[in-house]
């Protein structure tokens, strides 16, 4: 009997290993997938459905990379993060001075999702190796000031080999990159 009990624990941790690294790597792919689409960098702020919105297609910022890849594997941070500030609009950060939630923003301020991520403990640790980011990963960086960035760990590889590509939209539409320390990391997430 305990040895049953053995065989079935095992193979049930090696199924949620298994899940966990398919659900990184379609989200890699769904990353490298928006690459293809032309999207001109468009900061506007849009009227969007609820839930399931999305800013018109061709356009968009970095959070819209992070949105419509989750979309592709089934997961609404648009709903996910609208619903969780509704709950506890008090954790998030208070940069806009805004006094309520508003579903069609929310979700694409970099802080939010930091905050969100954190949240469902999604946080990992900050690091300069390279090895530490995995495809899949979100990574969040300062670029100066008060402007934040955020973009997606995938599964290429840079030209020496020695990290993990980036796909992100810092101006130049959604784009695959060799980025990662190339600005102040201070984000890193395995949601």
């Amino acid at each position: 009997m305990k040895k049953a009990v053995i065989i079935i624990l095992y193979f049930s941790l090696n199924l949620c290993f298994s899940q966990t690294l398919i659900k990184k790597i379609e989200l890699s792919d769904s990353a490298l997938e928006l690459t293809k689409q032309k999207v001109v960098y468009d900061p506007s702020y849009f009227s969007i459905d609820y839930p399931n919105g999305d800013v018109p297609y061709g356009k968009g910022v970095c959070t819209d990379v992070v949105i419509r890849a989750y979309r592709k594997i089934g997961i609404d941070l648009q709903k996910n993060i609208h619903e969780d500030m509704e709950a506890n609009f008090g954790v998030y950060p208070k940069i806009w001075g805004l006094k309520t939630t508003d579903k069609n923003i929310d979700h694409r301020r970099v802080p939010n999702l930091m905050t969100y991520f954190k949240r469902k403990g999604a946080e990992k640790t900050i690091s300069y190796k390279a090895e530490n980011y995995l495809p899949g990963d979100i990574v969040c960086w300062n670029l100066g000031g008060a402007i934040t960035h955020i973009g997606i760990v995938v599964n290429k590889k840079s030209a020496d080999g020695k990290r993990n590509l980036i796909v992100h939209n810092i101006g130049g539409g959604q784009v695959l990159a060799d980025c990662l320390f190339d600005y102040k990391i201070i984000g890193h997430y395995r949601y």
